[in-house]
């Protein structure tokens, strides 16, 4: 049954089946234009561990979405489903992360790494499968890609983005729209090369990554501050207390929006970090950051970009935590994104 059929006995004011897919939809991957494709993988995450359970409480909480939307109405008739999550890498993950664990004990006890040689192999350890991971992920994208569908990661810590981002550079140029806490421009952190706290610096110095354009950071290292000044061309951040005294001093955000959106190119790819938000919202995210953006914030940020005709090339939304109410706003602002991928590639 293609499409078409599955559409006319499904009713989209109905009860979430779920036995269905994500959302409730009817498709199978191999028939949606849009794929997410979860990663369980949080081996890096330094402050408590969980977001490998995130696709998980997405898919869960996704039944109770209603799939009107006002923005991109009928966008998930194109088809929009998720891979089933994979017990190998979710093995794999567990594993591996208890010997990050081990790493970054040691590290917080004040020892330095090159003063101990097992650890300095578990560290390489730790490397070689995330880069053997980030290949994986990049393969996948690259067969979604040539088939002509939307590939959108669900993670899992944000070390994971790196995959698709690094296919889609091989097609085309595109600018980054980071929603994020932190500006994760270390180039490594407690010895690992794929951290969380890396992935922005793997970006800027991925050809076809044009621009970056980071949104709500509060966190980040002298490290982080320096790569920003001396790629002030290429990455322009929006400081979260900037923001926010901008709007205490009368400007609308409205108007802060379009002038975020104007510093990107038409192409633009969204990495969405959930610790972006208030804390409030992400409570089970791995690294919870005071401050950050309104859900209707970053709503209506998306919205503006996609008014402005921007084109939505690739996504990902990371470290959602396990609990309930991280499934439960992520999954909302997943549907958003979908629908303004699906609607922007039409």
């Amino acid at each position: 049954m293609d499409i078409s059929e599955k559409l006319k006995y499904f009713d989209p004011s109905g009860v979430g089946n779920t036995s269905n897919n994500i959302f409730g939809l009817p498709f199978e991957v191999s028939e949606s234009k849009l794929v997410f494709i979860p990663v369980p993988w949080d081996v890096t995450v330094t402050n408590h561990a969980g977001t490998s359970k995130g696709p998980m409480s997405i898919f869960q909480n996704s039944f109770q979405i209603d799939l009107y939307d006002p923005l991109v109405p009928n966008a998930w008739k194109e088809g929009i489903a998720m891979e089933a999550i994979d017990p190998v890498t979710a093995s794999r993950n567990t594993e591996v992360r208890k010997k990050s664990e081990r790493v970054i004990r040691y590290l917080e006890s004040g020892a330095d790494l090159e003063d101990n040689q097992q650890i300095m192999h578990l560290t390489e350890h730790v490397n070689q499968t995330c880069d053997s991971l980030m290949l994986e992920i990049e393969k996948k994208c690259l067969q979604y890609i040539e088939n002509g569908q939307i590939p959108f990661i669900v993670g899992g810590d944000h070390s994971v983005s790196l995959g698709l981002i690094r296919a889609l550079a091989l097609q085309e140029s595109f600018g980054i729209l980071q929603i994020d806490a932190h500006a994760d421009m270390r180039v490594a952190y407690q010895g690992f090369e794929h951290s969380h706290a890396s992935i922005m610096h793997h970006a800027l110095n991925t050809e076809g990554v044009s621009q970056i354009v980071q949104v709500g950071i509060r966190e980040l290292c002298n490290e982080e501050i320096q790569t920003i000044s001396m790629n002030h061309k290429t990455v322009k951040t929006f400081f979260d207390h900037d923001l926010h005294q901008r709007m205490y001093e009368g400007e609308v955000w409205g108007e802060i929006c379009h002038d975020i959106i104007d510093k990107l190119p038409d192409n633009i790819y969204v990495t969405f970090d959930v610790d972006g938000l208030e804390p409030a919202c992400c409570p089970g995210t791995g690294t919870p950051v005071p401050g950050g953006l309104s859900y209707n914030h970053v709503m209506h940020l998306l919205g503006t970009a996609f008014n402005a005709g921007k084109r939505f090339i690739g996504a990902d939304l990371v470290e959602t935590g396990p609990t309930k109410l991280d499934g439960i706003i992520s999954s909302r602002i997943l549907y958003r994104l979908a629908g303004m991928m699906i609607k922007s590639n039409e």
